[in-house]
């Protein structure tokens, strides 16, 4: 059976990665590409952090996707209380989250796209901060959420059941790469987010959906928000 991307899962992952990013070190050793991670202090003339200005200009555009692709307004963040069971690594980073609201760092942008007027939609999401609290803040939460391969996840009185998968990290430039596949089930019917996560100095770029549009698009994606010209 094919399975389709729908807002209503990717509001439920953008809701997972939600959760605080300062919480206490309960999660494991952050994971890369190419064996350890780079050290953030150990990187020569660390870049500089972009506002949330800076970022909106380095998002993808329909123009960049190609045909088929609308870009879906963005609105203010519903905030549905979001409880994790099963799961007490992702519980301890916090139980109450904004669903489809952003990470929690001072500079961010967001796009979202449908395709080819289906329900398939593929988001990015850009955030600048420094190395270090880009590196051990994303890394906590991807961390938490592969180290449960299933949980449950009720937001809005709606329980959905989430199946996560630590994938190979993608072929891509960039000081640290984050790779998953999460399965949502909820009312019998099941779809699939792929969530790619790249670290490049202080920018973070996260790519979220289709799986083939994550695929296709994620360079796409990188070399725009790391562009320098």
């Amino acid at each position: 059976m094919r399975v389709r991307v729908t807002a209503t899962t990717l509001g439920i992952t953008a809701a997972l990665l939600t959760l605080p990013v300062c919480s206490n070190d309960t999660a494991a050793v952050q994971r890369s590409s190419a064996g350890p991670a780079s050290k953030p202090s150990d990187r020569a003339g660390e870049t500089a952090v972009l506002s949330s200005a800076a970022l909106e200009t380095r998002l993808l555009a329909p123009s960049d996707l190609g045909k088929g692709y609308l870009a879906k307004p963005q609105h203010p963040a519903q905030h549905d209380d979001v409880t994790v069971l099963g799961c007490p690594a992702l519980s301890e980073l916090g139980g109450d989250a904004a669903t489809g609201g952003p990470l929690a760092f001072p500079h961010r942008a967001k796009a979202t796209f449908t395709y080819g007027g289906s329900s398939s939609e593929i988001s990015e999401e850009l955030y600048s901060d420094s190395a270090k609290k880009l590196s051990d803040g994303i890394g906590r939460i991807f961390d938490a959420m592969t180290g449960c391969p299933a949980y449950q996840v009720v937001s809005g009185g709606t329980p959905v059941d989430v199946a996560s998968q630590e994938l190979t990290a993608p072929d891509a430039d960039g000081d640290q790469q984050w790779n998953q596949l999460l399965t949502f089930t909820a009312a019998g019917r099941s779809s699939v987010v792929k969530q790619t996560a790249i670290r490049d100095g202080s920018l973070l770029v996260i790519v979220s959906g289709s799986p083939a549009l994550v695929d296709r698009h994620l360079d796409k994606a990188l070399a725009k928000a790391t562009a320098t010209s």
